[in-house]
């Protein structure tokens, strides 16, 4: 039987109740921290590390900004933040923007952008919006992140060649010829191993992968300088983390340019968190992310990060994947994780000075490229977005990144314009006829004027049309211009019949200001039963008159292959009752079912000749491939046999049912299967009734022919109208059919 998944228990059982606070007693959280946190956290701690060092030195900032934005990121971020199991600190997306602010405004006015920066996240999150955020179009977040990537690799080849990154992606470009004649052996040779080790890592055993690539990394071009006296450049820290913190400087002008930045690193750094946080939900079943809190933590470590002098904090998707690979169960992992980082940069401050620029760079060079994915390139090739995704990258490298982020949003928006408004319009001659067909599919504007007249004019003046319209949207000026055509062919001898499959409706185009209509609303209308009003005296008619306007046309074609032959797939008996329709429940169309309805869905044994001549007929004359008794819930005919109520001119027809009673009476395996889905005791009549009625069917002489014959099947529905869902009934049990398409074990838990 099918496992309901929203039942299946939590890949990661969630520690946390929706109040943030555990809903275990104190020792079995301590436990657990034990336990799943403090190993993990040790781990997110080796892989933060290098990273949060690698992406200071790519920023030009100082090297301790890295450390006290990885230690605040895990402690406040963690502390604060509406995703349990996400990690923050310095992020790699953010290293471009960082980088050009310091350059503009130096360090200490950084510091002040950051801070504010913060507070504009915080207000982001207290105002409800955080979701707003996540509107932005996949593909232009795949395009930045791989602008960043690109841009991250061209600045680090610079130094693992021995040299300095470049103001502009276009400098490192035009100036790398000029490097590659003048690297520097030994910096390059400690660049290439550790490039070559984090590209190899994940081809080792499972058990040497427990210690994080970077971390090896790091450490083996660390010790190769050492032990080869190669004269590579190193990190230098001024004093410990304590002397690196610093109080940031007000802007002494250029405001616009100072707000303008703000904007920019509160929105890369929120999107990039909301992102981060919607992936890492998915690598988890506990706790769903709050994401307005998750912005209101950001910002306030961002506020802390920027006052004390670190880089800005985001969530990173490299260590929250960590986290959670390495058994994470709450937030206590990533807390762990930026006292641990805390602890080595004040007690290990020397360790840090040994690692040499290259192998840091080798580092960026291999996270850069990482940024590119080639799925995300195949993915926006196989959805048209690919001119997006091309414009963003290159926009974000040769540009900035702001710019390559509007200018990606602008095209993305165009080409969803592009894709709304676009309209299909043909016309042609019906083939055999004088008729013509003029069909208009999609969102009907006034750009779509151009295309209508060229169409329209290609049918002859005097010619009888249909106008076909599957239209969700109809503007005046669309409507204005079908009109006039219209009344000219009129005018000119011919005529136009006009069938609106669609929700936008040309009777209402002049009532008010044009608004889409919605495909369940054409649905409801469609299989919606009657609105009894005093509008139309007689529903039937009224009901044809809608058929023939909106439908008739739909169906003509289908209606035409079987005008002289009907070739049905299976003979369907069902209740006459008028809440069961067989095509409907069944999703088929005309010609399928061959019908066959009386009162209880019954197959008389003896007595009645219209069930026996329409079994018979179906079977040795229409060749049908299944045989189907279809029994419903509430049914008035079960019930009616089941209270012994008397029902005047039935009760004659129920006698036929009486073997059904008796059975169920007797603790039929369908009742017993019934009851334990919960259904009531005429519904499990009902379900008995069907499994009788298979039996008497698979005894017929003419089914047990066909059966032998031509493989026919003989199956059993039970419609419960409550749920509008179908159960399959056999003759000693219940099944589910799935959706698609596939049955259950024979009986229903």
């Amino acid at each position: 039987m099918a496992i309901d998944h929203d039942l299946a228990p939590p890949l990661s059982p969630p520690t946390e109740t929706g109040s943030g606070r555990s809903s275990e007693p104190f020792s079995g959280r301590l436990t657990s921290i034990l336990r799943h946190d403090v190993p993990s956290s040790i781990v997110v701690f080796l892989v933060a590390l290098p990273l949060s060092l690698g992406i200071a030195v790519a920023s030009g900032a100082p090297v301790a900004a890295g450390l006290i934005a990885a230690v605040i990121g895990g402690i406040v971020a963690g502390l604060l933040g509406g995703s349990v199991m996400q990690v923050s600190g310095p992020a790699a997306g953010l290293t471009v923007v960082v980088a050009e602010t310091i350059s503009q405004f130096g360090w200490k006015t950084t510091g002040f952008i950051v801070c504010a920066a913060g507070v504009l996240q915080i207000l982001l999150g207290l105002s409800r919006v955080a979701r707003a955020a996540l509107a932005v179009a996949p593909v232009v977040v795949h395009a930045m992140l791989a602008g960043i990537g690109i841009t991250i690799a061209l600045q680090q080849v610079h130094v693992l060649l021995g040299g300095s990154s470049h103001s502009s992606a276009w400098k490192n470009i035009t100036e790398l010829p000029g490097q590659l004649m003048s690297l520097h052996g030994g910096g390059t040779l400690i660049g290439v191993v550790v490039i070559a080790i984090m590209v190899g890592w994940k081809y080792m055993p499972a058990k040497v992968r427990t210690v994080p690539g970077p971390l090896v990394a790091v450490l083996a071009g660390t010790v190769l300088s050492l032990v080869w006296q190669t004269g590579a450049e190193r990190i230098v820290l001024n004093g410990s983390l304590f002397d690196a913190i610093g109080l940031p400087q007000l802007p002494s002008g250029n405001w616009s340019a100072v707000v303008v930045t703000i904007i920019t690193v509160a929105l890369i750094a929120s999107v990039e968190s909301l992102l981060s946080a919607v992936a890492v939900d998915k690598m988890h079943s506990g706790k769903r992310a709050n994401f307005d809190r998750e912005l209101i933590g950001q910002g306030s470590a961002n506020v802390l990060s920027g006052l004390l002098g670190g880089l800005p904090v985001t969530g990173v998707i490299v260590r929250s994947a960590t986290n959670v690979q390495a058994g994470a169960r709450s937030r206590a992992s990533a807390v762990l994780h930026g006292i641990w980082v805390l602890v080595f940069s004040v007690l290990l401050a020397s360790v840090v000075e040994q690692i040499p620029k290259a192998a840091l760079a080798g580092l960026l060079i291999v996270i850069g490229t990482q940024l590119v994915k080639l799925a995300h390139v195949r993915l926006a090739r196989r959805t048209g977005d690919l001119l997006v995704y091309a414009l963003t990258v290159l926009s974000v490298v040769f540009l900035n990144l702001l710019e390559g982020v509007l200018i990606g949003l602008g095209v993305a928006f165009g080409l969803l314009l592009w894709r709304v408004v676009k309209v299909s319009i043909t016309a042609a001659q019906i083939p055999a006829s004088q008729r013509w067909l003029v069909s208009i599919d999609g969102s009907a504007t006034f750009l779509a004027l151009p295309k209508l007249s060229t169409e329209l004019a290609k049918v002859p003046a005097d010619a009888d049309v249909t106008v076909e319209m599957t239209v969700d949207f109809l503007d005046h000026a669309v409507f204005e211009a079908i009109e006039e055509w219209a009344r000219q062919q009129a005018n000119n001898g011919g005529s136009v019949d006009f069938v609106e499959i669609g929700g936008a409706r040309m009777a209402n185009a002049t009532e008010g200001p044009p608004a889409r209509s919605f495909a369940r609303s054409v649905w409801d209308d469609i299989l919606g039963p009657w609105r009894r009003d005093e509008t139309h005296v007689n529903p039937v008619a009224a009901g044809v008159a809608a058929y023939h306007r909106r439908h008739a046309h739909v169906v003509r074609p289908h209606l035409d292959v079987l005008r002289d032959k009907q070739d049905p797939d299976s003979f369907f008996l069902t209740c006459s009752d008028s809440r069961v329709v067989p095509n409907v429940i069944t999703n088929s169309g005309p010609g399928d079912l061959f019908t066959v309805r009386n009162v209880g869905n019954l197959v008389p044994v003896e007595g009645d000749a219209s069930v026996e001549a329409a079994l018979v007929f179906a079977l040795e004359q229409l060749n049908v491939r299944s045989v189907v008794v279809c029994g419903h819930s509430s049914c008035g005919a079960m019930a009616a046999l089941h209270t012994g109520t008397e029902v005047p001119g039935v009760d004659a027809w129920l006698a036929h049912a009486r073997p059904s009673l008796e059975r169920f009476r007797l603790g039929h395996p369908v009742a017993v299967a019934a009851q334990a889905a919960g259904f009531g005791e005429v519904d499990q009549l009902g379900m008995v009734n069907v499994a009788v009625q298979l039996e008497m069917l698979h005894r017929h002489p003419a089914v047990r022919k066909a059966v032998a014959e031509r493989g026919v099947r003989v199956s059993g529905l039970f419609f419960d109208i409550a749920t509008a869902r179908v159960i399959e009934v056999t003759v000693d049990g219940l099944a589910h059919i799935d959706d698609a398409g596939r049955r259950d074990a024979p009986e229903l838990v």
